[in-house]
């Protein structure tokens, strides 16, 4: 994988939240992720400035994310 990637993979079962290329942000549980950065998540909301919904469980394509917070970090792989 990746740098970023293999960054990401620390981030698995972690909240982390995420601004998209629509200006919507998505908040949920960090399932899982590919080389291509797509992203699984598992109870999520969406949040939009006409309010926020749950959508349960969602595949989010890597090149509609702008950020991606992780709630606990991501501090980097100790040897």
């Amino acid at each position: 994988m990746s740098a970023p990637a293999s960054l990401l993979e620390r981030a698995v079962d972690q909240r982390v939240s995420l601004r998209l290329k629509d200006s919507r942000q998505l908040a949920g549980r960090l399932l899982g992720l590919d080389d291509h950065m797509n992203l699984v998540l598992d109870e999520v909301e969406e949040i939009t400035s006409a309010g926020s919904r749950r959508l349960g469980r969602v595949l989010v394509r890597g090149s509609n994310v702008i950020t991606l917070n992780a709630s606990a970090g991501l501090s980097p792989k100790r040897n």
